[in-house]
């Protein structure tokens, strides 16, 4: 991977898993596209440092965690603290994709840096102390 600015790919839901991270050079938390087709599972699986985060893109999702049914619709963030066994499964007859993020350690809040335009220099101001733009022309 290189140390562009910025770096893309597509979504692949053909794929079962997609790793994102690799294909964007993520290196400071997973993100992977998971499809399940109708009836498909994946395996029973816990981590022991990282949470992770599920949202729903497609269909409808039942995450089951600790053996309790959670069935979440497109749309819906769910979090899964480490430690504790889950599973993603689709029981439906249509197909489900899900966006999943995982990470550990604490996050680095407030690091941002913010500008009131392009023209400006200088090293920024926090994000807070900026305002908003007016949305663009219609």
């Amino acid at each position: 991977m290189t140390d562009a600015a910025i770096q893309t790919t597509s979504l692949d839901p053909d794929q079962q898993f997609q790793l994102l991270r690799r294909e964007l050079g993520v290196t400071g938390f997973g993100i992977n596209l998971v499809t399940l087709r109708p009836s498909q599972r994946l395996r029973v699986h816990l981590h022991e440092r990282q949470e992770e985060v599920y949202l729903v893109l497609e269909g409808e999702l039942t995450l089951i965690v600790e053996d309790e049914e959670n069935v979440l619709r497109r749309g819906t963030l769910a979090r899964v603290a480490p430690k504790h066994r889950r599973q993603l499964t689709n029981p439906s007859s249509e197909r489900v994709v899900v966006l999943a993020l995982g990470g550990s350690g604490e996050h680095e809040s407030r690091d941002a840096r913010a500008w009131t335009s392009w023209d400006e220099d200088g090293e920024g101001r926090s994000p807070q102390d900026v305002p908003l733009p007016e949305d663009l022309p219609q």
